[in-house]
């Protein structure tokens, strides 16, 4: 039986971002995959839906100038080269990845890293079972470290076949834009669908929201301007609605609709999909006998360690937080714990996001809501984009800047959102500042690029110390400076 100092089960983002930190600490490493190199980072997930926007967003464009383009007709995109380019691009990352892999061994110098092909069980604390084509192999570890990540979340009365009603996982299956969609799920993955399809101009979207308002968790203020966006693009939000059901019926989609108001209507529609959260892949993969603790959102962690002490669990299929960056912060931790005490502690509420809609929203931190829910005082200044000379170059002024910061006088950094173009290009330095718990008269006083969206990060942290550019009292339609204070708002210029 072959021995490793560390078996990855998983070869996602978090599962290769352990297996090259093990490499970097000089250890014998198996990384083992069932599927593809990359999983949902790459293939059917971040990677791959992501250059599905990129695509989308360009369209847009297309579609919103083609009378300075001198279009006489709408423009029509072609389902499968466009396809054909998302592939591309999953190719290109996943050849990277599997070149380094190839030439690992050569460049280090000795025999380190081993990719091995199949599924991976589990059985005893320190034996995992490989099989590939009906053939088993058993390999032996010091540590194990599970990333086998997750899968689109399916509900058991929704007749799902990949065909009519897909998950994000079978939405390659389709061969051409569908002339009319409806989305299950108005949170991140969902609303990212609806802007893609409607982007294209050739598919009639319907998005089914439970509540008053898509993004729940976000601010109304950025979630006003996405649901204005969306039905800009002819997007049908079904607000209020509970799905009552959905089945195929000649080739196509009915499904019916309870709201709030106890109507119900019936609506026809050529595809679905079903958006409503990922559940972890941790079916038959370790033997019982072995003893980890799951419950019914994953494997049970305490900063990746598992109730099994050389066993470890990093990205999707812990109940932490479902993102590529996550999961590789997660398995780069992981290695580090194992093998000394890691350079940093794991936290995560300095964890940037993007939400890839029209236009693309960026966190870090708290949200407004989440500060008020907090119960703590707080100021928030909000700067809108047509304050930012960028913005104004680029002709694209829609969207703003918004930070929150303890009232304390310290004015520690809470949180950031940012809606806009190059929302993603600016949240880095606050999360830097929130992860080292410092205030904003650093960001204050550096000197930012101009022209440049960061730019409007400073004058926000300006109008918090009082020595804005621009000011509040005199901009009230473009610039916002309020305080949060026992439970109410007041002006705070």
């Amino acid at each position: 039986m072959k021995k490793y100092d560390v078996i990855v089960i998983g070869a996602g983002p978090a599962g290769y971002a352990a297996a090259m930190r093990a490499v970097d600490f000089k250890k014998k490493v198996a990384l083992i995959e069932k599927e593809q190199l990359g999983g949902a980072g790459i293939h059917k997930g971040a990677l791959w839906s992501k250059t599905w926007w990129e695509l989308a967003r360009e369209a847009r464009s297309i579609r919103k100038h083609g009378s300075a383009l001198n279009m006489v007709s709408p423009p029509e995109f072609n389902y499968k080269r466009i396809q054909f380019e998302v592939e591309k691009a999953l190719n290109e990352r996943v050849a990277q990845l599997e070149h380094q892999m190839q030439n690992i061994n050569v460049s280090r110098g000795e025999e380190l890293f081993d990719y091995l092909v199949g599924t991976a069980k589990v059985v005893s604390k320190h034996v995992v079972q490989i099989t590939d084509n009906g053939t088993s192999t058993k390999i032996e570890g010091n540590n194990i470290v599970l990333a086998t990540g997750s899968k689109p979340r399916k509900l058991p009365h929704l007749p799902i076949d990949e065909e009519h009603i897909f998950t994000s996982d079978g939405l390659d299956n389709l061969e051409r834009f569908p002339r009319s969609i409806v989305i299950m799920g108005a949170g991140v993955i969902g609303c990212e669908f609806a802007t893609i399809f409607s982007a294209f101009g050739q598919t009639k979207v319907h998005l089914i929201d439970k509540g008053d308002r898509i993004l729940p968790f976000e601010d109304e203020d950025i979630v006003k301007i996405i649901e204005e966006n969306l039905e800009e693009q002819n997007v049908l939000i079904h607000r209020n609605s509970r799905l009552i059901s959905m089945e195929i019926v000649h080739g196509e989609v009915n499904y019916t609709l309870e709201y709030d108001d106890g109507s119900k209507e019936v609506f026809r529609v050529e595809k679905a999909l079903v958006s409503v959260g990922r559940v972890p892949n941790y079916e038959d993969l370790f033997d019982e006998s072995v003893g980890v603790k799951l419950d019914e959102r994953g494997i049970i962690d305490d900063l990746t360690s598992t109730s099994v002490d050389n066993i470890y669990a990093v990205g999707d299929i812990t109940a932490d937080i479902s993102l590529v960056n996550v999961g590789e912060l997660e398995g780069r931790y992981a290695i580090e714990k194992i093998y000394g005490v890691p350079d940093r502690p794991l936290i995560y509420e300095n964890i940037a996001t993007i939400m890839f809609l029209h236009p693309e929203v960026a966190g870090v931190g708290m949200n407004e809501q989440t500060a008020r829910a907090s119960n703590q005082d707080f100021k928030v200044v909000i700067l809108d984009y047509s304050c930012i000379p960028r913005a104004i170059a680029m002709r694209n002024t829609q969207g703003f800047i918004k930070i929150i910061v303890t009232n304390d006088g310290d004015y520690k950094i809470l949180g950031m959102r940012v809606i806009g173009a190059h929302a993603s290009s600016a949240i880095q330095a606050v999360a830097l500042l929130i992860s080292t718990g410092k205030g904003i008269r650093e960001l204050a006083e550096l000197i930012h690029p101009h022209p440049s969206i960061t730019e409007g990060i400073q004058e926000c942290c300006r109008i918090i110390l009082g020595k804005s550019i621009l000011k509040p009292s005199a901009l009230k339609s473009a610039v916002t400076s309020r305080a949060f204070k026992n439970g109410k708002y007041k002006d705070a210029h």
